[in-house]
């Protein structure tokens, strides 16, 4: 187990689980996002981690987002820090070569909604609330919750969470695509991590290459992207896991992937 500002970090298998701590409220702190973004960083070097599920501490947040006191006094030098380590972090978070999975056991507030945005995958429990509230504070989200938030669940939605301060429970999230899963009380993180180990039936190998695809998506117009798709299709030939899967499958076995 390593050790990380206000993390938490335990290899299950081929799983990870990160833990936000730090109460009472798991906020993000300027420490914690350097230690987020070198703890990504450390799993994407390991090639036994296939899967990442991140949820907070205790029973009432999952991350209530930065400390608020850090912006009082109006210092620009503070803001521009803070701005450049939540998008250092939560973009590394971002482009995990896995599946990413966020458990949301509780208040899922600002930067705390940014970082299960962040995330491949969000399963919710049915008292979590998750809300951007930024602009009632003067603030904006800025950590891709104006970026991510739109893609997940369209623009009018967003601007009813960003613009109209509307926070949203699990049954309304799943409802509009915030969330993918609900659960009752307690019970996120288990089937978070069920999610997470059903990664491992899959290539490693072909999982990165196809989130990379499909973030492309985004970005560039399908024309670009369709080349880049068969180019990729292509290099999986050249990895000791495409062999393994097709041939697992003839021999009626289970593959064993070596992630190269």
């Amino acid at each position: 187990m390593s050790d990380y500002p206000n993390l938490k970090l335990e290899r299950r298998g081929s799983v990870a689980l990160v833990t936000m701590n730090n109460p009472p409220a798991n906020t993000w702190t300027q420490e914690g996002l350097a230690g987020l973004r070198d703890l990504v960083n450390e799993l994407n070097a390991d090639a036994g981690i296939y899967s990442l599920v991140l949820t907070g501490e205790g029973e009432k947040f999952f991350s209530a987002g930065a400390e608020l006191k850090l912006f009082a006094d109006g210092d620009v030098s503070v803001a521009a820090a803070m701005a450049r380590s939540f998008g250092e972090a939560f973009e590394t978070l971002a482009e995990f070569r896995g599946v990413s999975i966020a458990a949301i056991n509780g208040f899922a507030m600002g930067g705390g909604l940014e970082a299960a945005l962040a995330c491949d995958l969000r399963v919710a429990e049915e008292q979590a609330v998750m809300a951007l509230p930024e602009p009632k504070v003067g603030l904006l989200p800025c950590a891709g919750g104006t970026q991510r938030l739109p893609w997940l669940i369209g623009e009018a939605w967003a601007k009813r969470m960003v613009l109209c301060g509307e926070q949203v429970d699990a049954e309304t999230a799943l409802r509009i695509g915030l969330v993918q899963e609900t659960t009752g009380k307690g019970e996120s993180l288990d089937k978070a991590l069920a999610m997470a180990e059903q990664v491992a039936n899959q290539s490693p190998t072909s999982v990165a290459w196809c989130k990379q695809l499909i973030h492309g998506a985004r970005q560039r117009a399908v024309d670009s992207t369709l080349p880049r798709e068969r180019e990729l299709f292509v290099n999986l030939f050249s990895t000791e896991d495409q062999r393994e899967g097709v041939n697992a499958f003839l021999e009626k076995r289970s593959p064993q992937w070596k992630n190269r």
